[in-house]
């Protein structure tokens, strides 16, 4: 069925297909802004916003513990550790160095060609869809199974590193300022 604009209406539209695009539209374009922007700090805070609409996907497959975890592993942790060694790190904070790259002409017909061979790669497979729903004690099992009788500890553990971790910025603040 052709579409028709006078017959569109936009309050019929799914919230799910609304929040899937949104996702969609962070993830690509943080993508886009790591690889376009110039500025390395820039470049990771897109790399957050990018990390972010992937899970907005895990939310929206009902897979929230891989949600939560995109969050934390990735957001939280890995992310986070990117902007500590930028600013920490003074020579990739100055502007004087030049990143420009001259080489690009030579990855575009690269990309786009990569680009095309995973499109039909994509497109050629018969991608099964099943309507079964996840069954609820999954996530409590793996839960288990990564823990088990060692969540208190793990919980110390991470509150420990966490305090160690300021304590690391604040001495190298310190030392920073002294200097």
């Amino acid at each position: 069925m052709p579409f028709d604009p006078t017959t569109f209406d936009p309050s019929q539209i799914p919230l799910t297909q609304i929040v899937f695009w949104v996702m969609t539209f962070c993830t690509l374009g943080g993508a886009l802004g790591v690889v376009t922007s110039r500025n390395l700090f820039h470049s990771a805070l897109y790399l957050i916003l990018s990390f972010f609409g992937v899970s907005g996907y895990y939310v929206l497959l009902s897979a929230g513990f891989l949600a939560v975890v995109q969050l934390f592993v990735y957001v939280g942790a890995i992310a986070v550790l990117i902007l500590f060694a930028i600013m920490f790190s003074r020579r990739m904070m100055e502007a004087s160095q030049s990143q420009a790259n001259h080489q690009w002409w030579l990855a575009a017909p690269v990309v786009l060609v990569l680009f095309v061979i995973l499109l039909a790669v994509v497109g050629s497979i018969n991608w099964p869809v099943s309507d079964a729903e996840p069954g609820a004690d999954v996530v409590g099992q793996l839960g288990l199974a990564f823990l088990g009788s060692y969540l208190i500890p793990f919980e110390v553990v991470g509150v420990l590193l966490s305090v160690a971790l300021i304590g690391a910025v604040i001495l190298a603040r310190e030392k920073i300022a002294a200097e």
